[in-house]
């Protein structure tokens, strides 16, 4: 239960994106669909799990004046081995899509941030459940801005036809916007959910604060005293 719980804390609370606001340039780059949201982010939490868990073992052996070049380092090899399996296994579709946003997530601030910040301080098992919450958080987000943008822009879902567009039929309802899937729509679907996260998070905020203010019962006794020291003045 409590491994659930950090898990859903680093994949919710601290959310690369909406928590961290990190990652963001692959985020707007490449959720132009749900298959590419999902591949960048199954590449990436790949990539975290293992830097995470060799980084951890190693920690002791990196001197500190060279920790972030040796990070970058494994973080490369991963990410060398990464790139090669998808060229071999993954459609062409996706490998000419995701492209050059593979090789960059060498330099991705999500995971040189969370071997600097964790994965070096800590043992093997905590590095991995750190990268396993991350690396979920980061793909959900990931797969839910493609689905959006996907929907949105192209009224497809995982490339089936939600809706086709202008029609005399009555289930078109809508025409895709286009402009959902080009660079604009990128901004303007995760600006719209940085504020819908932002306030949710600040109602459930509110509510805690509520919450931990202690409640005050008045009694019948209460107010008599009350009653009392009001009407002193007035018989004076």
């Amino acid at each position: 239960m409590n491994l659930l719980k950090s898990l859903l804390d680093k994949a919710v609370k601290s959310n690369p994106v909406f928590g961290l606001m990190l990652g963001l340039c692959p985020t707007l780059a490449v959720t132009t669909s749900v298959k590419n949201g999902l591949a960048m982010g199954l590449a990436a939490s790949v990539v975290l799990l293992c830097s995470n868990i060799l980084i951890s073992l190693i920690k002791k052996l990196i001197p500190k004046e060279v920790r972030i070049a040796c990070y970058i380092v494994v973080i490369a090899g991963f990410v060398t081995m990464v790139e090669i399996l998808m060229k071999a296994l993954a459609p062409a579709e996706i490998n000419n899509q995701l492209g050059i946003f593979i090789p960059l997530i060498v330099v991705n601030c999500i995971i040189l941030g969370r071997a600097e910040a964790f994965a070096s301080r800590n043992g093997v098992v905590a590095s991995i459940g750190d990268a396993v919450g991350i690396g979920l958080g980061y793909a959900g987000v990931l797969v839910m801005i493609g689905a959006i943008r996907e929907l949105v822009g192209k009224g497809t879902f995982w490339g089936y036809t939600v809706w086709s567009g202008y029609s005399d039929a009555p289930e078109a309802l809508a025409a895709p916007a286009t402009v959902a899937v080009l660079a604009p729509g990128a901004f303007i679907v995760i600006g719209l959910l940085f504020g819908l996260f932002n306030a949710i998070g600040n109602r459930r905020q509110a509510a805690q604060l509520a919450a931990a203010q202690p409640v005050r019962f008045t009694t019948s006794a209460d107010e008599k005293a009350k009653g009392a020291s009001a009407a002193e003045p007035s018989a004076q």
